[in-house]
């Protein structure tokens, strides 16, 4: 063997080690990613990884992306079926929505099963806050998502805010003291009442960048703008023996109070 071949062949010995190395690296890596994103979507079904789609629907254990459109869709039409001839507006066409989106959708989860949509979606940084009440004791912003409740579903049994305010009857730093929450409400505690309240949990999960939604929780289940890419997660009611602490009887719903200087309505 000449010494130029001896050379080449030590050089490429040289280099074989490192390059292992770093493939092996590069496999492990991507296995980690791939295996905590399995673990998460395991251990709860509603979670949405920052790299998947803006919403996703759960039917058993198979997934559905949807797009924030397709998920809007999906709810309002959820959102008429479910209210029959009640309904106050026609349902949107759904055709490239999965069959049995539709219908986890419509129908709502039943005994141990969870939320079957989740989307994600941030604060909005130009919010002005909002200090000042609507006649109705609502900010502006959380007085247009209660119009645009009721335009979808009707007469809802509402409360959570009241002409000048309130001040006491909530937890500390309650956004119903600002005038942005609103509670619907889903009596008795049933299975019924509880698939009409994910009706609802559905369609304002999906129009949340609509009417700058802050968080939702319902039925031991909290979605926020703090954590987007969480999905909808458990919620540590206070007292977990009582069912409005829990919200087991109604949707909470606020919008954001704003970060931007000044106040707007």
């Amino acid at each position: 063997m000449s010494g130029d071949a001896v050379h080449r062949k030590r050089s490429r010995s040289r280099w074989r080690g490192p390059l292992t190395s770093l493939a092996v690296l590069a496999a492990l890596a991507v296995a980690a990613v791939l295996a905590v994103r399995w673990i998460a979507e395991r251990a709860d079904p509603s979670l949405t990884p920052p790299w998947g789609p803006e919403c996703a629907a759960w039917v058993g254990e198979e997934s559905f992306p949807l797009d924030r459109d397709q998920a809007q869709r999906a709810t309002t039409a959820a959102a008429v079926l479910a209210q029959g001839e009640a309904a106050p507006v026609a349902a949107p066409d759904t055709a490239d929505i999965p069959e049995p989106v539709m219908a986890a959708l419509v129908e709502g989860p039943e005994g141990d099963a969870g939320p079957s949509l989740t989307c994600r979606s941030g604060k909005n940084p130009d919010l002005a806050v909002q200090e000042d009440l609507e006649p109705s004791g609502l900010t502006a912003r959380a007085e247009r998502l209660r119009q645009g409740m009721q335009g979808v579903f009707g007469g809802l049994s509402l409360g959570g805010y009241t002409p000048g305010g309130y001040n006491t009857g909530h937890g500390e730093r309650s956004a119903h003291y600002e005038g942005r929450a609103i509670d619907v409400f889903y009596r008795p505690v049933d299975e019924g009442n509880r698939r009409s309240g994910w009706v609802l949990a559905h369609w304002l999960i999906a129009h949340a960048p609509d009417y700058e939604i802050d968080v939702i929780i319902f039925d031991d289940r909290i979605w926020s703008t703090y954590r987007p890419s969480m999905g909808w997660r458990d919620y540590d009611a206070p007292d977990p023996g009582n069912e409005i602490l829990r919200h087991l009887d109604h949707v909470h719903v606020d919008v954001q109070r704003g970060t931007g200087s000044g106040s707007q309505g």
